[in-house]
């Protein structure tokens, strides 16, 4: 420290502080060695989130360089010095130290790491500029700090200038900016049992499109699959738009706006027995979709029945040209992100996911998996659904799931040809297949789907992705929010 510390004589621990470093929190204190001689050190305590929120100096955070404020039961981890001979400085040591401390957090379930770095080099401009403004020149690379540039470098974010932070740092004129990185895997800890899933299995059905003899043959044919998805233990079951669209066949003698009508009158009873197979599957399933009557308009809505017998209701927000003039069908006005066991999710009605708005607001709310029942009868009305997923995914850093229906439907009327091919997607990105397909069935096939994702790929990827869609935003230059109705 001596060393390295050749401008500041005065600003190094004796041995007794160490020693009590070492006895109150062993982990927290770290050398590094380079054919077996000491090249650097990493010092730090556990302290209370809210212990540095406010304005602190090194002093107080230390409790008078006793260290006796630390906390065994704080959730941050808190930087006492950093250092690396100068020997052996250029050889990325002081990296290698902070990533020992990153790991530090995950392991120990921290919030992340806090400090306060000093800007050493500000004397040179302290004259001409004030703290705040050298900070943001240093963070566009107009001016380099020695300490502050490695540490943005490293992935943390300042949070606010701290004065007089450090007595008789004259470099700095006593100034400090206040250094954060987050845990992307911390989990607050709660008296209630949980525990949520990290890897989620999805489990799409393509669904075949035939005629049966009545509601119970379709019923049984859904069981069917939410039966085969839960044998691979999927934790999702996603159904296609419109998937009891067959038994319109009964009514084909009537006007199509009229027999869809009666199709909606099974919508009741079909959600009651999916939330029973829900149950008795342990598996969350997602309805696809069905039409209902409210309040004596037509909607196209669907059903999240969750295995513990919770149901919500999402729908269509924006209906097709097709959908409004041969069945009168009315868009709806709800969006919003649905909580599970197995994180948030947001479901978009196979038009609506070509309206970028929409999963941008669900993705604001938390969303990690974005799934897309769909309907469509050509292969370019395919692509659209398709290709617009893709670009949800990369888009709102988030996986895409979407589910169609394929084959033919000769006795309903607006229901003749169905193309599909349901399939997973991604980001874009190394942690990610290169093209952005998890998984896929083969077009036109009836068939299941089984992929799994990872969550925790995703909370490194808003962190430390390529680019990081979310993260640069210029909300400087506009905004998205939902409009009360």
């Amino acid at each position: 420290m001596v060393e390295s510390y050749s401008t500041m004589p005065d600003s190094y621990w004796k041995e007794t502080h160490i020693q009590a470093l070492i006895e109150k929190f062993p982990e927290g204190q770290v050398v590094l060695k380079v054919n077996n001689q000491l090249a650097g050190c990493a010092l730090s305590i556990c302290v209370e989130n809210s212990a540095y929120a406010d304005h602190h100096n090194y002093k107080e955070i230390t409790g008078n360089y006793t260290f006796s404020t630390h906390n065994e039961e704080g959730d941050m981890l808190y930087g006492i010095d950093v250092f690396i001979k100068p020997e052996y400085r250029g050889l990325r040591l002081g990296r290698r130290l902070y990533d020992y401390r990153k790991k530090l957090c995950e392991r120990l379930n921290l919030r992340g790491i806090a400090f306060g770095g000093r800007i050493p080099n500000f004397y040179k401009f302290a004259d001409e500029i004030g703290p705040k403004e050298y900070i943001e020149k240093v963070k566009r690379k107009e001016i380099h700090d020695p300490v502050l540039s490695f540490q943005i470098s490293n992935d943390f974010h300042p949070e606010k200038v701290l004065k007089g932070y450090l007595e008789g740092d004259e470099d700095s004129s006593e100034y400090a900016v206040l250094l954060k990185w987050d845990n992307i895997y911390f989990e607050k800890k709660t008296k209630k049992a949980a525990n949520q899933k990290k890897i989620i299995r999805l489990g799409l059905i393509q669904w075949q499109m035939r005629l049966y003899k009545d509601f119970e043959e379709l019923m049984q044919q859904a069981e069917y699959f939410i039966d085969a998805v839960s044998g691979y233990r999927s934790d999702f079951a996603l159904f296609p738009e419109f998937f009891n669209a067959p038994l319109m066949a009964d009514n084909n003698h009537l006007p199509e706006s009229e027999a869809i009508r009666e199709l909606s009158k099974f919508t009741d009873e079909i959600v009651k027995r999916f939330s029973e197979l829900a149950i008795s599957y342990n598996i969350n399933v997602i309805t696809g979709s069905m039409p209902e009557m409210k309040n004596d308009l037509l909607y196209n809505v669907g059903y999240l029945c969750r295995r513990d017998g919770s149901i919500e209701r999402y729908e269509k927000l924006h209906v097709t040209p097709d959908e409004s003039k041969v069945w009168g069908m009315q868009g709806g006005s709800q969006i919003k992100t649905f909580d599970t066991d197995c994180g948030k999710i947001g479901i978009l009605i196979c038009y609506d996911s070509e309206f970028p708005e929409l999963s941008r607001l669900l993705a604001d709310e938390g969303m990690e998996i974005l799934f897309v029942p769909f309907l469509t009868d050509t292969q370019n009305g395919y692509s659209r659904v398709r290709l617009c997923a893709q670009a949800r995914a990369i888009e709102n850093e988030c996986y895409v799931a979407i589910a169609g229906s394929v084959g033919n439907l000769p006795k309903v009327h607006n229901m003749d040809i169905q193309y599909a091919q349901s399939a997973v997607f991604t980001p874009c990105d190394f942690s990610f297949p290169s093209n952005g397909i998890k998984a896929e069935a083969t077009p036109n096939a009836e068939m299941i789907l089984i992929a799994d994702v990872d969550l925790d790929l995703l909370r490194e990827l808003n962190q430390f992705g390529s680019v990081k869609n979310l993260r640069d935003r210029r909300k400087d230059l506009f905004e998205l929010k939902k409009t009360s109705r």
